[in-house]
Formats: C-alpha cells, structure tokens, sequence
C-alpha cells in the first residue's frame, strides 16, 4: 500500500479512536450521602486522585502505532495539553510534515485532514459519537491525563456535603477495581493498590440491537514527571461487532512546553466536511 493510503488509514482512525459505541442517553451520575461502604472506600479514591499531575501543561515526543484490520502503520507525532483548556495530537508524515489533528477544547472538537484539506470543528453536542456516550472534554481529559472521570459537577476533592459519586470499589489482587454503572454504559478504572495509579480505563456499552461495544486505555512504563508520576505508554482499543481499531501512543521527551498557540485557525483552503464523511471514508478504506 502506498504511503499516502497509510497516511489517511491514520488520519481517519484517530477521531473514530475516540469513540466507543452510540448509547442512547448521556450517562448521568447522581450524588448521595456516603455508605459506610463507600467511606471506607472513600480512602483510596483520595489516594488516586493524589497521583494527579501539578503541572498545567504536558508536552511531548510521540510514537503512534495504527491497527486497522490486518493494515498496520506507525508514525511519529506531537501530543500538547494545556490542563482545563486543549488537547492536540498532531500525525507527522516522514518526521516533519504534518498529515493531521485532533484538537480538543472545552467548546469544541476539531479534526483536520491536512492531506486532503478538510477539517471538521463542532461542539460536543454535535459530535453523535461523543454525545451519545457522554464523552465530553472533561471525561477525554481524564483519559489523557491518567486520572478518574468527574462525572457532572463532581470536582476532584470532597465537598462540604461529603458525597462521592457512586463508584464501587472491589479488590482484585494487588489492584482495586473502581467501577460506575449509568443505564447501558459501564465506566471502570484498574488502579494499583499501594500507590493508587491507574492501570486502566474501560467503557463499555451493551445494546441488545447492537451488540457490545468498547473502549480500553491501558497504561504503562510509569516515569516521573515533577513530583509526581505519569504514564509514557498507553494501548487504546476501540472494539465494536465490526471491526477492532488500536492505537498504541508512546511518549519521548516529556515537557511542560508553555510557549504555543492553544487553539488552530483554519484556513479558507480547507473543505468542511461532517463526521459522516469522515467516518465513512475510515469504514470503505
């Protein structure tokens, strides 16, 4: 296959990454009054929340790996996040030339084709994939950033109410297994039990009509980052009844690069496009 197949294969399978199945209803988390089960268990979830990274932005060196099928590519890349703002991931054809992004903020999704110049850039709510999951950026962050999702309102740290979403906290070996379920949607973390990291993430949708669908975000090779540590290795696997897309992304370098611009203009050369096309051009490939 051609390089500029492989290029767009990449292109193409990064935003239908970022989606896991079409559910029906947003999940929703309501907050109740701690059981004495969930405050015994209210302990580790501090604990993991502690591993939280201090600093405000997360720059990077990275090695995507794409598997689609038996078509397999690697290509090297940039992550940039700025926390509570963006999140990029930029595609590099022959280690210089940049064949697309994704950039992520509070309003909007953006996803540019620069190989064949065309973008999409919507808000959450119009993004079907992500709406009808319930992923926003603040549960995309969470993913990207090694940490637990804050479901609604929920900040990181307890309230004066002292109420905790209803996570469920079981042991499995050295690990604890955290887990919420919402209507179709199951959400559930992996994390060490001594130290609190999180091993992994995992949504998963069941539909009677449409089968079972998911998403895994492994991590690994824990390094340290200021004080505190953070995963260089993740392995993200999107399965539906069809087909099975992976996306391995190890970070090189890892920064705290403040100086560039958080949000990209579009230029007038690019063609808008919906996500349909998009993700029907990904399907015929």
């Amino acid at each position: 296959m051609k390089t500029s197949k492989y290029l767009k294969i990449a292109v193409l399978a990064m935003p239908l990454i970022l989606s896991s199945c079409a559910s029906k209803k947003k999940a929703v988390v309501e907050e109740k009054p701690l059981t004495a089960e969930q405050r015994s268990g209210l302990g580790f979830i501090d604990k993991v929340r502690e591993n939280a990274i201090e600093k405000k932005f997360i720059t990077s060196k990275v090695k995507f790996s794409v598997e689609v099928g038996a078509q397999k590519l690697t290509l090297t890349g940039n992550l940039k996040m700025k926390r509570d703002d963006v999140i990029r991931l930029q595609l590099m054809a022959f280690g210089f030339v940049e064949a697309g992004r994704i950039e992520l903020t509070k309003d909007y999704v953006l996803i540019m084709d620069r190989i064949n110049k065309q973008y999409l850039k919507a808000p959450y709510v119009q993004v079907d994939f992500l709406r009808n999951n319930g992923l926003n950026f603040n549960s995309l962050q969470a993913l990207f950033w090694n940490e637990l999702s804050k479901p609604n309102q929920y900040a990181a740290t307890r309230n004066a109410a002292d109420t905790i979403p209803n996570y469920t906290i079981m042991e499995s070996g050295d690990d604890m297994v955290i887990s919420i379920q919402e209507g179709k949607m199951e959400y559930s973390w992996l994390a060490d039990r001594k130290d609190g990291l999180i091993k992994m993430a995992n949504m998963l949708y069941k539909d009677r009509l449409n089968g079972t669908s998911q998403l895994n975000w492994d991590y690994d090779e824990f390094k340290s980052v200021g004080t505190k540590i953070f995963p260089t290795k993740s392995v993200i696997t999107l399965t539906t009844p069809k087909k099975e897309v992976k996306l391995g992304m190890t970070l090189n370098y890892v920064g705290h690069e403040t100086e560039w611009e958080t949000r990209t203009e579009v230029s007038n050369k690019y063609r808008e496009v919906t996500i349909d096309e998009i993700l029907r051009r990904f399907m015929s490939l």
